[in-house]
């Protein structure tokens, strides 16, 4: 009979150990990353749904200045016959630009009117505010504000957003154009009344067919304040 021997190889003591604490080093590592990963889906989604939010409401404030601009014109419209002078009743409406003094001529600080527009000029305290809040401009610095005077008129929630609009027709000073030769005022290129050789033809060759208004142009600037303090500004110019 033949022996059968074996040999048995010892495997170095602590072998085992070492690799075990190496998969569990590992899987702590992979733990990590995922947690970190996860960390920054979660925040990428809050900040994607937060940024669409403010697009939606900036969407809407921006929305709500088309009607207020039309409360703007009917108002216009409904008080033509008191439009040569500065509202008393009611404010929100100036007979002149602002940019002079009562003569027409002395140039006043110019109209800032977001706030913004002239905060990096050199001197920003020189210029004329609209206040929109009517707390005589707090939200400016101190020692930047000039003139808070300007008053626009509030209007009754639109879509839960407050509206406030400041029409400003645009001559150099308030009265009546028609009659006083120093008020200058922007108005629409003058036209004569033509006739065209077909019916209900339209060319550029005779353009000055129609009859154009003479009267003077007027700016209706619109803020509105909605949701997370989005702002809205518009300005809309129009004639009759």
């Amino acid at each position: 009979m033949k022996a059968i021997t074996t040999s048995n190889r010892l495997m170095p003591q602590g072998t085992h150990r070492q690799q075990d604490g190496m998969a569990l080093l590992f899987a702590l590592l992979t733990l990590v990353a995922m947690m970190l990963a996860t960390l920054a889906l979660v925040r990428s989604v809050d900040t994607s749904t937060m940024l669409l939010g403010n697009i939606g409401f900036k969407q809407d404030a921006t929305a709500a200045t088309d009607q207020a601009a039309r409360y703007a014109i009917a108002w216009l419209n409904k008080n033509k016959a008191v439009l040569n002078s500065n509202s008393k009743d009611e404010p929100g409406y100036y007979a002149s630009t602002q940019e002079f003094a009562d003569d027409g001529t002395t140039a006043k600080p110019p109209l800032d009117a977001t706030g913004k527009q002239l905060a990096n000029a050199a001197n920003p305290a020189n210029r004329q505010l609209i206040d929109w809040d009517n707390n005589d401009c707090e939200a400016v610095a101190t020692g930047m504000r000039n003139g808070c005077t300007i008053k626009p008129r509030s209007l009754d929630a639109i879509n839960g957003n407050e509206a406030r609009y400041v029409i400003f027709r645009l001559c150099n000073k308030a009265g009546d154009y028609s009659s006083d030769t120093t008020i200058q005022c922007a108005t629409p290129l003058n036209g004569a009344t033509g006739t065209a050789s077909g019916r209900g033809d339209l060319s550029y060759a005779e353009s000055d067919r129609f009859d154009s208004p003479t009267g003077p142009y007027y700016r209706i600037v619109v803020r509105v304040l909605g949701a997370r303090n989005t702002v809205a500004f518009t300005e809309t110019l129009v004639h009759f």
